[in-house]
């Protein structure tokens, strides 16, 4: 499938979203891997992961980069050599990248029930808001709790930082598509803004949240 979607958020602030239907044989005879790229390809023991890895590949050529481009520091964070900063997520049959010259993160996530179970194990400060009057909505709004900590995480990247514990997003309605999140670790307090998106595949009809927020 062609790119599923483009989202502009701003004059340079762009995110590209790939709905996962080719093979894997069909990803590989499209880009071009340096090296380093295909050896980690090869370590890769599921093929959903490797096509996910793939249409990543596919997302940074539709905005005129290479894989020779893409590089990765020593905590696995994803960088360009120029001032444009790039994050990274897939979920399941989904793969998304955000391109900016703000420090920004990314994360996608399928809505499922699955997230009732944990939600202790993420949320603290977020429970002073937090209504389980509709399970589906619960569901949603859990959703976009997640993907903000795991947005906010990429963009620090530092050990022992804990969702629950040093991540708090702001009370928010899904009406609204964005709030505010902070970190507080150590002696750091960073604030962030928070946008959030659902997104129905074209071929499971599965709904996911798309969640990428801006350090201030």
């Amino acid at each position: 499938m062609p790119l599923f979607q483009t989202i502009q958020h701003n004059e340079t602030t762009k995110i590209l979203i790939w709905e996962i239907t080719e093979s894997l044989e069909e990803l590989l005879d499209k880009v071009v891997l340096k090296e380093k790229t295909q050896l980690r390809l090869n370590g890769m023991k599921s093929q959903m992961h490797q096509r996910a890895f793939l249409s990543v590949r596919m997302l940074i050529q539709e905005m005129g980069f290479t894989d020779h481009d893409l590089h990765y520091d020593e905590f696995g964070k994803p960088y360009f050599y120029c001032q444009n900063y790039i994050s990274i997520t897939h979920s399941h049959n989904f793969a998304a990248i955000i391109i900016s010259e703000e420090t920004v993160g990314i994360d996608m996530e399928l809505q499922r029930e699955k997230i009732l179970r944990i939600a202790d194990k993420f949320t603290d400060y977020e429970c002073s808001y937090l209504k389980p009057d509709s399970t589906l909505k619960y569901i949603k709004k859990l959703t976009v709790i997640w993907g903000a900590k795991e947005a906010i995480f990429k963009i620090r990247n530092e050990k022992g930082i804990s969702f629950k514990d040093h991540i708090r997003v702001n009370s928010f309605s899904l009406k609204e598509n964005q709030t505010q999140a902070s970190l507080h670790f150590d002696d750091l307090i960073k604030d962030f803004e928070v946008h959030y998106k659902e997104i129905q595949s074209e071929v499971s009809e599965q709904k996911f949240t798309l969640v990428y927020a801006f350090e201030q």
